[in-house]
């Protein structure tokens, strides 16, 4: 895995090999990094990164300026490899070990950007469950977006607030507003 962009660019990341994660490819961060900066001025926002795994997508946002980011995750070791990382290449990335749906339903924050990448074999009702969680709790801020990264197996147009799907490869970004 590697940061494409930023303070970071090009810095490679090895994450240890135990961890239970699917990091986001290069190719669909790329993409997905290119549709937000039409978007939002990335060092102004506030983003909230759900299922975190490596911290592949709070790495990037943090490379590329953004000062307020939450990662949460309920695996140990997947937070203990992104406390180390941010000191490491000092990035203010704040992680908190938690089971993503009980954090949802007390989350005491709201983010610009809320970006889920949950196991490509979550059931749809957890999906749906992710979208409503966010919505009825307003954890968006105004003009915010939900982004959840999914397999190009799982459609989710038919979920309230869906706006749009971009596929990359094997991987989907469906966009929420």
């Amino acid at each position: 895995m590697r940061i494409i962009s930023g303070k970071h660019k090009g810095r490679r990341l090895t994450a240890p090999s135990k961890l239970p994660v699917r990091p986001t490819t290069d190719v669909a961060k790329e993409a997905l990094f290119n549709i937000l900066n039409n978007s939002f001025h990335l060092s102004g926002i506030s983003v909230l990164d759900l299922f975190a795994g490596t911290g592949n997508i709070s790495f990037e946002f943090a490379s590329r300026g953004t000062q307020t980011i939450t990662a949460v995750d309920s695996h140990y070791d997947c937070l203990k490899f992104i406390k180390k990382t941010s000191a490491e290449l000092d990035l203010p990335i704040t992680t908190i070990k938690s089971d993503v749906f009980k954090y949802l339903e007390k989350a005491p924050i709201t983010a610009d950007i809320i970006f889920a990448d949950p196991p490509y074999n979550l059931e749809k009702s957890d999906f749906t469950k992710i979208t409503e969680l966010v919505f009825e709790k307003g954890l968006l801020k105004e003009d915010g977006q939900l982004i959840i990264e999914h397999s190009k197996h799982t459609d989710l147009s038919d979920l309230d607030h869906f706006v749009e799907g971009r596929k990359y490869g094997s991987s989907v970004f469906s966009f929420f507003e």
